[in-house]
Parts: C-alpha cells; structure tokens; sequence
C-alpha cells in the first residue's frame, strides 16, 4: 500500500466522520479527500513532478495535515520540518533533500523570506492560513485547482517521506521512507493495538515527527485526529476528558509535566485505550503513577528514524503486576521486524549480555539520502544499527541502558553534543569543553556543559548560554554550565565523557 491509501480507506469507511479537528472545528473526511486532489493537482500542476520533495514548515495544524496528506496524494516525496529547528537548519535540510515546494504557516513568515533567498531549488510556495507578502493562501490555491480524483501508482520501494536525523557531525541526514517501510510500521502497529471502532486520536506532540506518524495506522480505522497547536499540559488534559480521546502519544517528559498539573485529578480519562509512550526512556516511578492516573493504558514502542516507531511493542496488560525491571523494559519484538543483540564483532549475543540493538525487515530505511557511506555503516552485518546499547532477557524482552554515541535525548528529541561543543569552542574565553546529558525530572535529560576556561578568562553562566542559544536555538543551548581547571583526558588526550557522567548518574540502572 502507498502511504496515502491508509488515509483513502478511513475516506472510503466514514466519509462524514470527522477526520481533522482544530479544537474550535472539525473537517470531514470526505472534505479532506476533496482538499488532497486539489492540492495534488496543484504541485503537479507547478512542474513538480512524481518523486520530487515537498515540505511543509508548520506548527501543529489541520492545514499542515492537508498539506502532507496533498503531497502524497501526488506522489511528491514528503520532508517534514521541525518548527523548533533554527531557520539555519531548516534551510540546510530543504537544500539537502532538495525541496522544490514548501507549505508554510504565516508565524513563519520572516523565517520564509530567509529561506526563499538561501534554498535556490524552491519552485513554489503557499501559506497554510492566510496570504502573505509571499504569495496565495492555501484555499485560494487550491481553489484554482480540480477536485477530480489523482491517482499516481508508486511502487512499494518508492521513497514517501524523508525524516531528518542529526549527525555526530551536527548536520542532518536524510533518513528515506518507503512506502513499504510505512505499510510495514501500519501493519505492526494495528497487530499489537487492534482497533475495535473508529479512535479518537489527540495529536499534541510534534506532527514531523512520532505524532504525525501515528495518525496514519489510525486514519484507516477513520481515527478523528484532534490536533493541538501547542503542548501544553492544561489543555492536553482537557482535550482527552472533552474529547473521549482514546489514543494519544507523548514523550516521557510531557507525560511528567501532566502528573504534575494542578488540575491532573479534575478530568476523566476512561475514553483512552493506549497511552504510547516513546523516544526516551520513562522514569519507572513516573511510569506507575501514569498508570494509576490514567489507567492500564500505559503503552511503550521503541523505534527510531530509521525504523519507524514499533520494533518492539510493550502493552497495557504487560505493564500490570510485574517488577520494576520489566517496567524499564521497552517490549518484545513486534510480529514483522527481527531485533537483537550485537557485538561490535558482528555476533549476536544471548540473554543478559549487553550489546548494540540491532534490527532488521521491511520496516528498515532505503537508505541515508545522497550518503551511502553513512547507510553502509549503519548495515553492517545485513542488521541497521540503532546506536543504542541494550540486552535482552531470557523473555525475549528488550531493555535499552545506554547510548553507544554521546547523543542526548531530551524532552524527546536528539540533541548531539558535537554541535554544541562547536560553538562552545568558538567563544573567546573558552579553552576546552565537554558536552553531557544529565537526569532531569522534566525533561528526562538536560544538557549540560562543562567547560575549561582559558587562562585568566572567567565566562560565567549565563553569558555561554545566552551565546548558544543565539546560535542553535534554546533547545540545543544548554541547561546548566560548570566550570572545570581541567577536563579528565584519556592517554591519547580524548575527553573522558563516562567519567564526568558518572557522578551526575551513580546510583541508576540506565545512564539515558
């Protein structure tokens, strides 16, 4: 199946089911059908032809959904944005991918200017939600355009989306989607979560990126998706007691901001039936008290770019009577992609014995776009290489403990600490740094940097902060500095990163 046929049979079940919902209105399914075609027909009609790049730089939004679901219905490669990027790596990733087309909401306006001057290869441009000095706003474009129906046969290996994944280096790469790869995560998702009537799906987190994926699984079972601009812990918890929501997914750290409302006991969650959790890992305390909050509900997948969101599944019923080890567990593998444990060797490794999570399927990615000495590294040995190290138990369930590279996952998102180090080293006062995650209650794991001053220069805090956040936005600044005489070097002079870990994690089980 093309990835735009699992929205077609939610179409073709429940054409007056409501499909996009914006909190205030809902857009049936039969009108959203409608907007697809219109907008297929649009970029097609802009000399953008079947398998070119098409994204959309949005936050949240119904419009943002038409706009993806319209470039898959023409069969224009997908490249989603992070609204949260700079527009320095937003323009890297549409330069990179080579994006001929891009959606934009007008809160982007000023960073669009930008963009169209760096990013020669864009073609066209429309505005979600209103016409700017840039051009038409999404309705009357697609207003010039014909609802007729558009039908572009795609072969199963034709890419559908390309993800962006940061790099040790700090540059993106393009990960490559097939569709095949979608049917495959589809298919897994609605064998361990069986849907018995059309869900009610809160999207909240991020659209780019798990959040968005989910919705498709979903949409064939005529899921009406309501989708909240922001995440906010209030109004998520409203939406699911106004709603009925009875699927939603949230990074641990969100999951944390909502067990910590004021309002948290004030609403009923009887409607959910899987709460996912994922991209990191959750504090197992944090864990059992979502599942006393919101019931047996509590649902984890473990995926990454590369192999979208269900290379293990561990669900509601496993959650219930076990010990706090299997409550750090990530889940089982799912019914159509192998895991296991790796050593550096290439040998797989039994129960107990910690390794490298390797996987394997039709879930894996084609490839890194233009990159195939990075694809090749990531396949050695005929498994992809998820970077995180882990071990199994004699139940076939799977624990992640680490990170073979320094990357740090906070609030759900990777953070690589090179890039930060880049800029780090460029102030005037500093000599030498080192670039950590640390545990933190709210967003799982907090950048921290420690750093080694020149001689006789005393930077403080605040100033080092400010400077990166200046230069890679107030995600990837970090949280905290410390300052250090003398960073911990091995024989060679590398920087001993395990050692200054260690008194921030001593006393835990996982260092992630």
């Amino acid at each position: 199946m093309r990835l735009i046929d699992f929205f077609d049979r939610g179409a073709a079940l429940y054409p007056e089911r409501v499909c996009l919902h914006d909190g205030t209105h809902g857009i049936r399914y039969r009108e959203v059908e409608q907007a697809t075609h219109r907008i297929g027909r649009g970029l097609l009609a802009g000399s953008l032809k079947p398998g070119a790049k098409a994204s959309v730089y949005s936050p949240n939004d119904p419009r943002a959904f038409e706009a993806v679901l319209g470039i898959l219905r023409a069969g224009i490669t997908w490249l989603p944005l992070n609204a949260r990027n700079t527009v320095e790596e937003n323009g890297y990733i549409l330069n990179a991918n080579e994006c001929e087309f891009l959606f934009y909401h007008s809160s982007f306006e000023t960073e669009v200017e930008r963009i169209r001057a760096e990013v020669p290869g864009l073609k066209g441009w429309v505005c979600l939600d209103r016409p700017t000095a840039q051009g038409l706003a999404l309705e009357a474009w697609m207003a010039e355009h014909s609802a007729e129906p558009l039908d572009i046969p795609q072969a199963p290996d034709a890419v559908a989306a390309i993800l962006s994944t940061g790099g040790t280096t700090g540059k993106p790469k393009g990960v490559m989607l097939t569709h095949l790869n979608f049917e495959t995560m589809s298919a897994s998702f609605l064998a361990c979560m069986p849907i018995e009537e059309p869900p009610v799906y809160l999207v909240a987190a991020p659209m780019t990126h798990a959040a968005g994926v989910t919705a498709f699984p979903l949409m064939a079972c005529g899921a009406t998706n309501v989708i909240l601009p922001k995440v906010e812990a209030g109004l998520i918890l409203e939406a699911i007691d106004r709603f009925r929501v009875s699927h939603l997914f949230l990074p641990p750290t969100v999951i944390y901001m909502l067990l910590s409302h004021p309002k948290l006991k004030d609403y009923d969650y009887s409607s959910l039936k899987n709460f996912l959790y994922a991209a990191a890992p959750m504090s197992v305390d944090k864990l059992k008290q979502a599942i006393e909050v919101f019931g047996p509900v509590m649902t984890q997948t473990f995926g990454q770019a590369e192999s979208p969101m269900i290379c293990t599944f561990f669900g509601p019923r496993e959650h219930l009577g076990v010990d706090d080890r299997r409550l750090a567990s990530c889940g089982r593998p799912t019914p159509f992609t192998q895991v296991a444990i790796m050593d550096d060797a290439g040998k797989l490794l039994p129960p107990e014995q910690p390794g490298e999570i390797v996987v394997r399927g039709n879930l894996v990615m084609k490839g890194y776009y233009k990159n195939p000495e990075a694809t090749a590294e990531v396949s050695k040995f005929g498994w992809h290489h998820t970077g995180d190290v882990g071990y199994r138990d004699a139940e076939d369930y799977f624990y992640i403990v680490d990170r073979k590279k320094d990357m740090i996952i906070s609030g759900g998102f990777n953070i690589y600490p090179s890039e930060i180090e880049q800029v780090l080293w460029s102030h005037p006062a500093v000599q030498d740094c080192a670039v950590i995650g640390v545990p933190d209650e709210k967003w799982g794991e907090a950048v921290k940097a420690i750093v080694e001053p020149k001689p006789g220069q005393n930077p403080t805090e605040a100033e080092l902060i400010a400077y990166c956040k200046e230069r890679l936005g107030g995600m990837k600044a970090p949280k905290s500095v410390e300052f250090i005489e003398q960073l911990p070097r091995s024989a060679v002079g590398k920087v001993l990163k395990k050692e200054l870990r260690l008194k921030y994690w001593e006393g835990r089980s996982r260092v992630v």
